[in-house]
């Protein structure tokens, strides 16, 4: 039987015009992790077990629904890419961590998250790692976001400057840098070692200011909280270094746990629980360099968690596509619920955009599916059976329902790569680790699961992707 609510939610999810949603629209706050596995949280089993209680991401999970069956690209541009956009990051022509110096990111044409809600009437403010483009034109600023503070690359570049012939390289050092749209973003500070701890307490406090102004204001706000906080080198700051005696993991996880709290309460005493979804979730699997791999102390260098799933991000393994996720709206989201439908980060695009009001592009493929519904809990089911797995620009994999295909495994970010002449089929529900192949009697699996495959494939063939390092400007071919 319908609750009131629930009949509510279907009203407004349904009946409802974008028009009549821009009078009152929710707040969003979006953490996003940094290299944070599945199992790193309380909620997931983790917690304690990795070195420290987790009660306020634990209460955040308990207050709103969880998803056990969260998944992203399994490298960091990749992964926003897709977040930002609702689409696959072939598509936008960022497959792939950029490893040179030259220009990569979103082109203009691209439609950001951040626009999106920008054209709605969000206030947008984005406070950490970027990752999809360091050059004129190609920062959050000019990608839909009022105001920036953080890094435009990834935070092992923070090590640089420590290392021997570096300066004699060439290579330009990265800089925090802080930025106004309209503006040249403005260099902060080199981003060292020194600076390596200290950020996320930054980027928290910026990104509290800026809820606190929004309020004031009276303007729906959007907060883009990408953390710095679990990627390599993994380093707490000095108010967390040893208070969970259990080592700088541990502390790191006191870290995120509180900063996260901190978020929670500014949004209660500003009196915007209600009117806030509040979400954490992740970039990809867990942190997977060892002692072993690096010049730099053990202390920095310590394995992530990917709680039962195997392996870490750079694979097609379950440990680098599912990462946590718990989403709070008191009032429209039941608190206490658990799924393990199948989600991916492309979705909450049209998800958002659905709850807000705001406009999905309709000139080009948007692979994120409207999950409003599920979320609000009027369906149960998410309407999404699987996905393309990806790592890079190759096609590893699909997942369907509770089973996986691979034509290709990676055993590490840095491991052996092998390809098959026969697809490899996984049951994840009885096979989490994916090490045991069942593609006989199962030869059916394939023939379920490989039509997502052949339509996203002719779909890349209709509307070809944007190539790695396109400039600007840019204009899509003309499609029949």
């Amino acid at each position: 039987m319908q609750t009131p609510k629930t009949l509510v939610s279907i009203v407004l999810l349904c009946l409802l015009s974008p028009a009549t949603f821009a009078q009152d629209k929710p707040n969003i706050v979006l953490v996003f992790m940094d290299n944070f596995g599945w199992g790193e949280p309380g909620f997931n089993g983790g917690g304690i077990i990795r070195g420290a209680a987790t009660p306020q991401l634990d209460k955040l999970a308990a207050e709103g629904l969880r998803l056990t069956n969260f998944n992203v690209e399994v490298q960091c541009t990749p992964s926003r890419s897709a977040l930002m956009t609702g689409r696959y990051a072939i598509r936008s022509g960022n497959g792939t961590v950029p490893l040179g110096e030259g220009e990569y990111g979103l082109v203009q044409w691209e439609v950001t998250m951040a626009e999106m809600l920008s054209d709605s009437g969000y206030a947008t403010g984005m406070f950490g790692k970027w990752h999809l483009g360091r050059t004129a034109g190609r920062f959050p600023t000019d990608q839909g976001f009022d105001e920036w503070y953080g890094v435009p690359n990834s935070t092992d570049e923070s090590v640089y400057s420590s290392l021997q012939d570096f300066a004699e390289s060439g290579v330009a050092e990265t800089w925090v840098m802080d930025s106004k749209k309209g503006s040249t973003p403005e260099k902060v500070r080199p981003y060292r070692l020194d600076y390596r701890p200290l950020i996320d307490r930054d980027l928290t406090d910026r990104a509290i200011s800026f809820m606190q102004r929004q309020a004031k204001a009276d303007k729906p706000f959007f907060v883009y909280l990408p953390y710095t906080a679990t990627h390599f080198p993994t380093m707490p700051h000095p108010d967390f270094v040893g208070k969970s005696g259990n080592g700088p993991w541990g502390d790191l996880l006191m870290q995120i746990d509180n900063y996260v709290g901190e978020l929670l309460e500014t949004i209660d005493e500003l009196g915007l629980a209600e009117e806030t979804i509040f979400i954490f979730t992740a970039d990809n699997g867990p942190e997977a360099l060892s002692a072993g791999e690096t010049s730099i102390t053990v202390e920095t260098a310590i394995n992530g968690s990917a709680g039962p799933w195997r392996s870490t991000l750079f694979t097609g393994y379950e440990g680098a596509l599912r990462v946590p996720f718990a989403v709070r709206w008191p009032g429209e989201i039941d608190a206490g619920r658990v799924s393990d439908e199948i989600v991916h980060a492309m979705d909450l695009f049209p998800t958002l955009a659905r709850v807000t009001g705001g406009e999905v592009p309709a000139d080009r493929v948007i692979d994120g599916i409207d999950m409003s519904e599920f979320f609000l809990g009027s369906k149960q089911e998410s309407g999404r059976e699987g996905f393309i797995v990806y790592m890079g620009n190759d096609v590893f994999g699909v997942k369907w329902r509770d089973w996986k295909i691979h034509f290709k495994e990676q055993t590490g970010w840095n491991g052996v790569l092998r390809e098959y002449t026969m697809p490899r089929v996984y049951n994840l529900m009885n096979d989490p680790q994916e090490r045991d192949n069942v593609l006989f009697p199962h030869t059916w699996i394939p023939k379920a699961a490989l039509p997502q495959l052949e339509e996203h494939v002719i779909s890349l063939n209709k509307y070809p992707p944007i190539k790695a390092g396109q400039k600007d400007p840019y204009e899509p071919p003309k499609y029949p």
